[in-house]
Formats: C-alpha cells, structure tokens, sequence
C-alpha cells in the first residue's frame, strides 16, 4: 500500500500524490537542493530555495517562478484532526524557580525586550549556580525577585507580557 501525501501549493491548489507519484517523476539532482526534471517530453529546471522541516513547508523555484508548498501526510492529518499542531511552540508566560534556592544575579529590567536564550537571571542551587534563559522572545512584564532572595520550589521569578 502506497502513502498519500496532501500537497498545497501558494495555499490555492490542493492535491493528493501517491508514493508510487513521486518514485515514478523523472529527476535527477544536478546540485545541491537543484535537480532537472522531465515530464511528458517537457523540461523544468527546479530550485528549492527554503525548507522548514517542522511546519513541512518549501519554497521552491521552477524554471523561474517561485511556488510555496506544503506536504502533509496521513499522521499530519491524523494530528491536526485531533487539535494537535506538529512543530508549533506554547508560550511561556512566567518563569518559576524549579528548587529552592538564592537569587545571585538578575540580568533583565523590567520592561526590557529579550530575545530567546538571552540570560535571565543565575539561581544558586544545592551549590550549583543555575542559569536561567529567556523560553522566547518577549518583554519582561515583571521580575517577582531580586538578587540575594531566598526563593522557595515553584515561586513566580519573571513575568512576561503576553
């Protein structure tokens, strides 16, 4: 039994490929992310400029027309069906202390804009000092502590807006 891939492309044209549709297309690979493509006697040459593997999406470049693809397969479909989305990220709204421990430093104001993984604050823990990094881009809505508090398991340190 072949899969079944759903296919849009620029969210206008939506159509179904076979596995036995693809392993039957005439390509050949001529360089990286570039291949020659013959159909019915006819000749496209084929970029793909970008991919997004978590959102299966591509933006590809046919003999110089550009094309915005999806692909999604049976598990796609099964997950998107059951209110799940593939690669999509949730939005943490506030960091808590994950033990107990001492504030040592806090590096973010409040108000300040932060980008993902900047530095927050350093926690010292069970005499390790944690450090703890922005979950996201976002601004720092409030900031609960300040350094050389004692901070008990789960008490609200940073807020951010959301």
């Amino acid at each position: 039994m072949s899969k079944t891939y759903k296919t849009s492309v620029n969210s206008n044209y939506d159509f179904e490929l076979s596995e036995d549709n693809v392993l039957a297309l005439d390509a050949l690979k001529t360089a990286h992310n570039s291949f020659h493509i013959l159909e019915n006697n006819t000749s496209f040459k084929a970029n793909i400029i970008a991919s997004d593997f978590n959102t299966k999406s591509y933006k590809v470049e046919i003999n110089n027309t550009t094309y915005n693809v999806q692909i999604n397969d049976a598990l796609d479909g099964l997950i998107k069906d059951m209110g799940f989305e593939i690669g999509a990220s949730k939005t943490v709204n506030d960091i808590k202390a994950p033990m107990p421990g001492l504030i040592l430093s806090i590096n973010v104001n409040e108000g300040q804009e932060v980008k993902e993984n900047d530095p927050l604050l350093i926690l010292e823990a069970m005499k390790m000092e944690n450090v703890f990094n922005s979950p996201r881009d976002g601004v720092i809505k409030s900031i609960a502590v300040k350094t050389g508090d004692a901070v008990e398991k789960n008490q609200l340190l940073i807020e951010f807006e959301n």
